[in-house]
């Protein structure tokens, strides 16, 4: 995996299942792209709840993995818990893909609407979500809370599916 430059052709990217044997890489993305990243544990944890939707994006020849999503299913309500891209793949549709995943496997576990938090700085992340029919239902104040920082607001943004 590489986190700078992919050297992958990213028009042939694939969405796929994510499975226990990815835990590894899913958590080094995770490491990688957020101030506290998941353990390899965590996203073992996530990947073997009952109501997991957990998607990779690969491409290449020895595929070469990307991006992740990892979210959850529970009645008619499907929460996406993670999301990301590794920089080289960034802005190239690689998290919107991932998005319309997630969202069509909510689909088919009964979900009617999809949940997620962002962080209010996240201004590239609230301008996908809001493309794909996110709309703010809520706050949390001080929800990403660090060391030395001011706590920042988390955007709750929902839609119907």
């Amino acid at each position: 995996m590489t986190e700078k430059t992919p050297a992958v052709d990213l028009r042939y990217l694939s969405l796929l299942w994510a499975v226990q044997e990815q835990a590894p890489d899913i958590a080094r993305m995770h490491a990688a792209l957020f101030a506290e990243g998941w353990s390899e544990a965590s996203i073992l944890q996530t990947l073997s709840h009952p109501g997991s939707v957990a998607m990779i994006a690969g491409a290449g020849t020895p595929r070469q993995i990307g991006g992740f999503a990892l979210a959850q299913a529970a009645a008619d309500e499907a929460e996406i818990l993670s999301i990301g891209v590794i920089p080289g793949w960034q802005r190239q549709g690689v998290g919107s893909k991932l998005l319309q995943g997630v969202k069509r496997a909510a689909i088919k576990s009964g979900a009617k609407r999809l949940y997620l938090e962002v962080a209010q700085s996240n201004a590239a992340a609230i301008a996908l979500y809001k493309k794909a029919g996110f709309d703010e239902t809520g706050r949390r104040k001080g929800y990403y809370a660090k060391a030395g920082v001011a706590a920042e607001d988390a955007i709750v943004l929902s839609c119907k599916i």
